[in-house]
């Protein structure tokens, strides 16, 4: 995807003791500590908006012309803290089904992917052909 332009894949790491809600915030507070200066973001959260493929290639081609870093944010297995998801300029969902994150990543490479050859008119998504 690096010919479409400047990708970086950033992880930061889990939480690993507290009940929830405390491991939540502190995976929130390290998500927040990562983000870039002035970044547009877009969290993924099953409460948010579904978008079409063609949808998602839209909005990517009106943040681009924006030139300043998109950020799209994914939670750990407990989501996103509520700062995270308030501070977003988006909330993205990618549907009604649970997806372990791990899934879900390879879901939005493959989308982001999509909607960038969807811009370019090359033929890899066949929209809504039977």
């Amino acid at each position: 995807m690096r010919h479409y332009g400047p990708v970086a894949e950033r992880e930061v790491r889990a939480a690993s003791s507290g009940t929830a809600a405390l491991r939540l915030a502190e995976e929130g507070r390290r998500l927040a500590a990562a983000l870039p200066e002035g970044a547009a973001v877009v969290a993924l959260d099953r409460a948010g908006t579904q978008w079409s493929s063609e949808e998602l290639a839209r909005r990517l081609d009106a943040w681009r012309s924006e030139a300043r870093p998109l950020v799209l944010l994914l939670g750990g297995p407990f989501g996103l803290e509520r700062g995270l998801l308030a501070g977003a300029r988006h909330r993205w969902s990618l549907g009604k089904l649970t997806l372990p994150h791990e899934l879900a990543r390879v879901v939005v490479l493959e989308q982001w992917y999509r909607a960038w050859t969807i811009l370019r008119g090359e033929p890899y998504h066949k929209g809504g052909a039977p």
